[in-house]
């Protein structure tokens, strides 16, 4: 093949693209963040709740 053959050359993004790949693989980051939410969960990280929430199912 020639080194300058058209199929090496990336191709132009098409129109549906974009809606392609949000409907296989949806959307990968969320419209606004946790502090623009305003999600004021509180939670409890002292002491061994924090460590026993971390354990994996089989060590149980």
């Amino acid at each position: 093949m020639p080194a300058g053959d058209a199929s090496d050359a990336p191709r132009p993004p098409r129109a549906g693209d974009a809606a392609r790949l949000a409907r296989i693989f949806g959307d990968a980051l969320p419209e606004t963040t946790r502090d623009e939410r305003g999600d004021d969960e509180r939670r409890d990280d002292s002491g061994d709740s924090w460590l026993r929430s971390q354990v994996p199912p089989h060590h149980g």
